[in-house]
């Protein structure tokens, strides 16, 4: 019998290592996304699960640069690796090297969690958009120098009011260095004191082509623009980000040209009206004062000087005359009020205030003097009464009438034959003093 091969714990894992990565070595899997976990090296570490059964797996901080959207626990994906077994801890899973969210595009999920997102936070809120000027002195257009939005802005603009001031920051507008370039040009731009308004733009594309214009940090630096902006990215049905964000989003960068600026024709239509209106009014105005200035004519004519003082000579009179009925009238008033205050003064003298008072005290000094004699008998009556009572219940009263008390020495009142015994000296108490006495029998009655 041929002996058995025994195998270190390291060798089998080894083993089974080598056999699951040659005949997995590129998978695709469906789960869903559980026990998400991220620790300080930015791997990702999950459970891809169903209804039966559960694998682990990691995406690798290298591959996770190039996710989208957000893995969350609850996300249903599809992803594509390799098997291989984590010899340390024997346990076999799935090195993820690309993953997308299940029935929807890794991008369109990740441009709906950071809208999301950004419209919780604020960002998309009409109380936070600016307001455009009218009439912009100098725009700035954050665009691809050699595209198309470009091209059709200048010939918009060239065409509605041909000597505006523009200035072009150079940008990309597609690929992975986009983003940061547009932020720089959003951030460089705010830096010129004579901007009055920015345009961002790009031609159409997929929503690849636009993605630039759906990273947070572009969405961000709109957000914070001292300057009001216009998006004006793709075609009339392209959305992004950044025209959530920004203070007006045009359908398309010829549609932006249109709406910064009005044409040189319809301002020139304008000015032509206000000026005719200022004519009309200017005219309206001279009419009104000539017609013043004659009807003021007329009525210095009509009143001379001579009249006017002789009306304030009437004037004056009737002046004086109503002073002296006033103060006539104030003089007896006042007569009437220092007889009315003498005659109270009199009557309120202190005579006859004293004598009535006298009066007073005479009849309450009365009343107290009978109510103390009357006072006094009834306290008389009471004390006697109370002192017959008293000398009546006073037990040494009955001495008087012939009756003793009989007590020990040491002061016991004797009440019952019990109490004693023969021989026992007693105390025998009479209204003159004690009789000091025996027992010699005691005789029950």
């Amino acid at each position: 019998m041929a002996k058995a091969e025994i195998y270190t714990v390291s060798k089998i894992n080894q083993l089974i290592k080598e056999n699951l990565e040659v005949n997995f070595g590129n998978i695709w899997i469906e789960g869903e996304i559980s026990n998400l976990r991220i620790p300080s090296t930015g791997h990702l570490y999950l459970t891809l699960k169903d209804e039966l059964a559960q694998i682990q797996a990691v995406i690798f901080k290298t591959q996770r640069k190039g996710i989208r959207f957000d893995i969350k626990d609850g996300l249903s994906v599809i992803a594509n690796g390799r098997i291989t077994v984590y010899e340390a801890r024997g346990i076999y899973q799935i090195i993820i090297d690309y993953i997308e969210p299940k029935g929807i595009g890794a991008l369109q999920l990740a441009f709906e969690q950071l809208k999301a997102k950004l419209s919780q936070e604020g960002l998309f809120d009409e109380r936070f958009k600016k307001k455009l000027p009218l009439l912009p002195k100098k725009i700035g257009i954050i665009t691809s120098p050699t595209g198309a939005a470009i091209r059709d802005i200048l010939q918009v603009i060239n065409r509605r009011f041909a000597n505006i001031h523009i200035l072009i920051y150079p940008v990309k507008v597609q690929g992975d260095e986009a983003p940061k370039e547009i932020v720089q040009a959003i951030e460089e731009l705010n830096k010129f004191t004579d901007i009055d308004v920015l345009i961002l733009a790009r031609g159409g594309g997929s929503i690849e082509d636009l993605w630039a214009f759906n990273e947070e940090i572009v969405a961000r630096a709109l957000f914070s623009s001292r300057i009001p902006e216009i998006s004006a990215i793709g075609h009339e049905i392209d959305y992004t980000i950044s025209d959530f964000v920004a203070d007006f989003r045009a359908p398309t960068p010829s549609a932006a040209a249109e709406l910064v600026i009005s044409s040189k024709e319809e301002i020139q239509k304008h000015l032509d009206f206000l000026h005719r209106r200022l004519e009309d009014l200017f005219f309206s105005k001279i009419k009104y004062l000539k017609k013043s200035l004659e009807m003021l004519t007329s009525l210095c004519q009509a009143y001379s000087p001579l009249g006017a003082v002789r009306n304030l000579y009437q004037r004056i009179d009737d002046l004086i005359s109503k002073l002296e009925k006033k103060t006539l009238a104030i003089i007896t008033g006042k007569k009437e009020a220092l007889i009315l205050a003498r005659g109270n003064i009199l009557s309120q003298r202190p005579t006859h205030r004293i004598l009535a008072f006298n009066e007073i005290l005479k009849s309450t000094r009365h009343r107290l003097q009978v109510s103390a004699k009357n006072s006094l008998v009834n306290y008389k009556k009471e004390y006697s009464n109370s002192a017959g009572i008293l000398s009546f219940l006073n037990p040494y009263s009955q001495l008087e009438r012939g009756y003793s008390i009989c007590q020990k020495p040491e002061g016991v009142v004797i009440k019952s034959i019990l109490q004693v015994k023969s021989g026992e000296p007693l105390n025998v108490r009479v209204t003159d003093g004690e009789i000091l006495c025996q027992v010699n029998a005691q005789k029950k009655i």
